[in-house]
């Protein structure tokens, strides 16, 4: 019996991630193998990202290849909802699936390469499949959104704002720290607003009930002895909630909050909120109550409008603010978006200018955070060990965005291990140092 074998291309965010793996986690249950080239696959999914157009140039491109190498194509996700366009570029691909059209494209794999026997769940693990090292998982709340922001289209791909029940995620949750997961990266489009939608409806939980609420399901998943980090928080007020969870050690004391700018007229432009002066006082408050929070962000330069004056404001407020990870983005329209019909748009060269200037900034004020932890003791993931020495991540780094923490020729760690480091030397975004212990081991509940 040949067992069909399906290869997967995942491009765009830890979202489209997620979905990716849940597609590998149903094939998996029905018995189908997975390959990790395109050789070896009786077909290959490409997940694609269509939120920029530069992503969507991205997945056509990943598409093409896709083709060229295999043949057999099978294309979901969020650029899946323009099927006129992937068939224009590729006519032969076998279907076109909108994205975490699950059911469909699990279809579609069983038209190309039928399933040789009947479901075999066991093939499966608990915590099913993921695309993610071992030690550490992705966790999706929600999906959807129900902000308007003038730059996306995320609303118009994924929907309004559509959230999991919280019993539902707190069972995925238990099951990846059973698993041997140690670290949870809570995400969907606005973690802020989970469970709005659902009126914060209540599930059973050990013994208790748990409101599917922000603050009430980061206390819950504290309970449950792993590293808890929280992506993709809109800053509304119930957020200061979850600060005193940071502060005794229940979740990771790391916000990624994406603030987009801070100049009122350019925010005023973008359909985000405008009161910067308040965001300062929260941000200020948050850290005399948990003075280790690491706060990261993501801006936008050259927005349509932006003037030098607008620029040198998100600067000032960057370097008051005091950011410890940042990442930006150059403007660019997206098809669908408000924001292609606003007047005044900015040259691409300024923009090129504008971002390395604040990229410079950012890594200045990351600096000095990171020079402040010289001869402190801190608690650190491994992440990966060569002949080298190992590399892990901080509290104040998420995987794949953030700085990193090396610690020259310590051969004997393992992925996954928490360990304490004494920092020696930083530089911008990173750290290095030496391990001095183990961690010691967070209490599990349950």
């Amino acid at each position: 019996m040949t067992i069909p074998k399906i290869g997967i291309v995942s491009l765009g965010c830890a979202k489209a991630l997620v979905d990716s793996e849940r597609i590998l986690t149903r094939l998996r249950a029905e018995g189908y193998d997975i390959s990790d080239s395109y050789d070896g696959a009786d077909v290959v999914v490409v997940n694609t990202c269509g939120f920029l157009d530069s992503a969507r140039a991205e997945s056509l491109e990943a598409i093409g290849e896709a083709m060229n190498e295999n043949g057999r194509v099978i294309v979901t996700g969020c650029m899946g909802g323009e099927e006129d366009v992937i068939r224009k570029a590729h006519p032969d691909v076998l279907a076109v699936t909108g994205p975490h059209q699950y059911q469909q494209v699990v279809d579609a794999v069983h038209q190309a390469a039928p399933p040789e026997s009947s479901p075999l769940h066991s093939l499966v693990p608990p915590e099913g499949l993921h695309l993610t090292p071992s030690h550490y998982a992705y966790l999706k709340i929600s999906e959807g959104c129900n902000h308007r922001c003038s730059f996306c289209i995320i609303p118009g791909i994924r929907g309004d704002l559509a959230s999991r029940p919280v019993g539902e995620v707190l069972e995925e949750a238990e099951r990846l720290a059973m698993a041997g997961i140690k670290e949870i990266l809570v995400i969907s489009q606005d973690t802020g607003a989970y469970g709005l939608d659902i009126k914060y409806a209540e599930s059973p939980w050990h013994g208790r009930a748990v409101k599917a609420r922000l603050t009430e399901m980061a206390e819950a998943l504290g309970d449950l002895g792993v590293w808890t980090r929280l992506h993709y928080v809109y800053p509304y007020p119930h957020v200061d909630e979850v600060i005193p969870l940071m502060a005794a050690g229940k979740i990771l004391p790391y916000l990624d909050i994406p603030f987009q700018h801070a100049s009122p007229k350019v925010l005023k432009a973008m359909r985000r909120p405008a009161d910067h002066e308040r965001l300062l006082e929260r941000i200020n408050g948050w850290r005399e109550i948990c003075p280790d929070l690491a706060i990261r962000s993501t801006f936008i330069v050259g927005f349509p409008g932006e003037t030098e004056e607008d620029f040198e404001f998100l600067l000032d407020w960057l370097q008051q603010a005091r950011i410890d990870r940042v990442g930006c983005f150059k403007y660019e329209n997206v098809a669908g978006a408000a924001a292609n019909h606003l007047a005044d748009h900015v040259d691409e060269d300024v923009k090129e200018e504008r971002y390395n200037r604040l990229m410079e900034v950012a890594r200045q004020i990351s600096d000095e955070i990171s020079k402040g932890k010289i001869g402190k003791t801190i608690e650190v993931i491994i992440d990966e060990v060569d002949e080298d020495g190992a590399y892990g991540r901080s509290w104040a780094d998420s995987p794949e965005v953030d700085g990193c923490v090396y610690i020259n020729h310590e051969t004997d760690a393992q992925p996954g291990d928490v360990v304490m480091v004494e920092v020696e030397h930083a530089e911008d975004f990173d750290l290095w140092g030496r391990i001095v212990a183990t961690a010691p081991e967070r209490k599990r509940r349950f």
